[in-house]
């Protein structure tokens, strides 16, 4: 029998820890901020909003800039400096002495962030082998689950709702931490190329990127409204709080990742694509319709296990028909369209939510994700598969 080969490594293992480490960090702060805003720098409630959203801003102005920056110049250096920038930043949040220079630390940090999750990624796609690239990205994918499911807990733990000094010092702490770890990592050799390549608006998108990722905004529109909108639905409903949503559903993100990634490697991503994605269709329902807390607690499970599936998969895809060279641009282009999906899933959520109600617009999400299978089934699928046969014709 072929050996199967692994894809963990001590390289995989040290940078799947330094990601796991960078999502705590970023998430330990985000249930307190609005606390923080409001108490110490008197910001309105209704600012609160628009004030974090700086972060997403830049993350996604900076995206498609650092893909074509790191097919340039390379991984290891720009990952390295995103990484210490993005470490470093935690210490200014605390030296804020009013909202203009909160949001210029703001803006920075997201530049940072976006740099920095953009290019990790890549390099995790650079050291997983090919034959194992979707479980790969499954559990790389995983790191950053975890942190979100269990960052807030950690920080509330240690920290309360009021003592932001041991907050910013902890969150600085679990940084730098993984920034050590990512000192540890030997990144794979990368041949920059041996004329610059010219910098273009149309360099910055990977083309045979773009059908998944039109498919990856609509999946992500209805996921932006669960995030932004699910604690003010369980109060409407009466049910006591949305941790055990939130738990759920990290759960089941985290449950179907490592499940899917082997799937994905053997039998391609179609199959589960559809799975995902009819989880999706069904679990909006359920969350709309049975306002009882086993429907609530059900519909989190089911969606988490959709997002679960649909996230690494459509990663996948990207990077299994992407050349080498534009894997950068690639991954930039995904996280792009994941972060404008979550964007403008907060807006148009929230809009629909007004003219609605919440449990019609859980039904609209049900119908926008059936439309992302519908796309996927007729047009997305068909152009990877398209893509990956003419990759084989010359290998």
């Amino acid at each position: 029998m072929r050996h199967k080969p692994t894809f963990w490594t001590k390289n995989f293992i040290m940078l799947t820890l330094a990601n796991l480490l960078m999502a705590i960090a970023f998430y330990f702060m985000l249930p307190i901020l609005p606390l923080y805003l409001v108490e110490r720098l008197a910001v309105s409630k209704s600012e609160v909003g628009i004030i974090l959203s700086f972060y997403t801003i830049a993350a996604l102005i900076i995206r498609p800039f650092t893909g074509w920056a790191i097919d340039v110049y390379g991984r290891k250096g720009i990952y390295l400096l995103a990484f210490l920038l993005f470490s470093l930043s935690f210490i200014a949040y605390p030296l804020a002495s009013g909202v203009l220079l909160f949001l210029i630390i703001r803006f920075a940090h997201g530049i940072f962030w976006g740099a920095l999750t953009t290019t990790s990624s890549t390099i995790a796609v650079d050291i997983i082998p090919s034959s194992r690239r979707g479980e790969g990205i499954g559990i790389f994918g995983l790191s950053m689950t975890i942190g979100m499911a269990i960052g807030p807990m950690i920080a509330i733990l240690i920290t309360g709702e009021s003592r932001f000094v041991l907050l910013f010092a902890t969150t600085i702490c679990i940084s730098f931490i993984g920034f050590l770890l990512a000192l540890i990592v030997r990144y794979p050799k990368y041949k920059t190329a041996s004329k610059i390549v010219s910098f273009t608006l149309k360099g910055l998108i990977e083309k045979t990127a773009i059908p998944v990722s039109v498919n990856m905004i609509l999946v992500m529109f209805t996921y932006g409204g669960i995030l932004s909108f699910i604690a003010l639905y369980t109060r409407e409903i009466g049910i006591k709080n949305s941790g055990m949503f939130f738990l759920l559903l990290s759960l089941g993100i985290g449950l179907s990742r490592i499940g899917s990634g082997r799937i994905i490697d053997k039998q391609g991503p179609a199959v589960v694509s559809f799975i995902g994605m009819i989880l999706l269709v069904v679990g909006f329902p359920i969350l709309a319709l049975v306002k009882t807390p086993f429907g609530y607690h059900l519909a989190g499970g089911v969606l988490g296990l959709g997002y679960g599936v649909i996230m690494p998969t459509f990663h996948t895809m990207i990077n299994n028909i992407t050349p080498h060279n534009r894997r950068g641009a690639a991954n930039a282009s995904f996280f792009t369209a994941f972060d404008l999906g979550i964007g403008l899933g907060m807006i148009g959520t929230g809009m629909l939510s007004q003219w609605l109600g919440f449990s019609s617009t859980f039904l609209v999400s049900s119908v926008i994700n059936l439309v992302a299978l519908n796309l996927f089934a007729f047009s997305t699928i068909r152009h990877y598969n398209g893509s990956m046969n003419e990759r084989e014709k010359f290998m």
